[in-house]
């Protein structure tokens, strides 16, 4: 019998699993990567007996795996808040599956563990932009404003963290810096006790984050915004933590923030508007490489040529 823990390498998926693992305490390989690297399951050598804890994972991508574990009979526990489509059912799949715009896998766990690390899930929701989620699960804690500034920080810079293309593109590798958190029971000892590493990713997202002062939209109406950042390193950790910045300073437009890949072509994070979460999902799942959540999706390969199509889906869904 092996144990895997497979999770998104962003602030919902780490601290989720962190709530999981106080709770559940074992010793189990880890299986992550970049906020878009989401086809884990296919990377898990499972078997018979083997048991798995997937958190954050939209399961669409990784149904083929999935199946396939599960008819060689791991046991597969799943906790997630991305569009499923089909749920499968199955002896050995124990999902918990809500897609409602306004929770996250975070807030998912810490319902399962009974609210015991609460700081954790109220850090998880900070990162996915639910403020208004987070500030409201945060109640039980009597938290200082100082205190609750502290822990939408360090929810903003461990998201800020996973956005890349590839783990050279990120300051710490997500697996990594879930190892130096998961010792804490709250996220404000955690902070408290290694200064270093918060200045770090603080200092880090500050200075990457001024140089998006200079983008100008490359198609804007009061509903609609698309921003294209350059072919840099900064430009692809933003491209999501500043589609929620983006979004929270005009919470009545939706935003497309697009940076270069790889591949020759465009990475889009989507954004829908806070007073109407919804939408985002369905207008990436339009093209091949495209999915998410209401609130917040993304498309990893787009051809450029294609830019004026993405831009057509934001008009007919919000325009």
């Amino acid at each position: 019998m092996a144990y895997f823990d497979i999770f998104n390498g962003d602030a919902d998926g780490i601290c989720a699993l962190i709530q999981l693992r106080q709770a559940f305490p074992r010793k189990a390989q880890l299986i992550t990567g970049c906020k878009r690297d989401i086809e884990l399951l296919q990377r898990v050598p499972g078997g018979a007996g083997d048991q798995l804890s997937v958190l954050d994972i939209a399961l669409p991508k990784n149904r083929p795996a999935l199946m396939d574990l599960l008819d060689k009979q791991a046991e597969i526990f799943y906790v997630d808040h991305h569009a499923p489509g089909e749920i499968p059912h199955h002896a050995g799949f124990s999902p918990i599956i809500n897609t409602d715009a306004n929770i996250c896998t975070s807030l998912l766990i810490n319902q399962y563990v009974r609210q015991c690390w609460i700081g954790w899930a109220v850090t998880g929701a900070f990162g996915d932009n639910l403020i208004d989620s987070a500030i409201s699960a945060a109640q039980p804690l009597g938290l200082t404003d100082r205190q609750l500034v502290q822990l939408q920080q360090l929810g903003i810079y461990i998201n800020y963290n996973a956005y890349g293309e590839s783990l050279a593109d990120l300051h710490m590798a997500p697996d990594h810096l879930y190892q130096l958190l998961t010792g804490y029971a709250s996220p404000l000892d955690f902070i408290a006790d290694n200064p270093g590493v918060f200045n770090l990713l603080q200092s880090a997202y500050q200075e990457d984050m001024a140089l998006t002062q200079t983008i100008k939209p490359e198609y804007q109406t009061g509903r609609i915004a698309v921003y294209i950042l350059p072919d840099q390193k900064w430009a692809r950790r933003v491209n999501g933590v500043w589609g929620n910045q983006l979004a929270n300073q005009y919470p009545d437009r939706a935003h497309a923030v697009i940076s270069h890949n790889q591949r020759g072509g465009y990475q889009i994070s989507v954004r829908a508007p806070l007073s109407n979460r919804t939408g985002a999902d369905a207008v990436c799942a339009g093209f091949a490489e495209g999915g998410g959540r209401q609130a917040a999706a993304g498309i990893n390969h787009l051809e450029r040529h294609r830019l004026d199509e993405l831009i057509q889906a934001l008009e007919l869904a919000y325009g």
